[in-house]
């Protein structure tokens, strides 16, 4: 799902984080974990929309949440 979607796409609108930024970081700082993740990059702790998709609330949809990017990197 990764290659169907920009890098720069923002992944989370609240703190400005995209595909990018969050592979980045699961490599660099060796995340195993989405608490991990939104401690680190922020993404996910303001609104949490974008998160997963059974928490997205808003009225446009993510077209990937981090759970999925984070998971995606660690397992490939």
């Amino acid at each position: 799902m990764l290659k169907e979607i920009n890098l720069d796409y923002e992944v989370c609108n609240c703190v400005k984080v995209t595909i990018e930024d969050i592979i980045k970081s699961v490599k660099e700082k060796e995340i195993k974990s989405l608490r991990e993740l939104q401690e680190i990059t922020k993404a996910g702790t303001e609104c949490r929309h974008c998160i997963f998709p059974e928490g997205d609330f808003g009225k446009i949809k993510k077209k990937i949440y981090c759970k999925t990017i984070l998971n995606e990197v660690l397992n490939g």
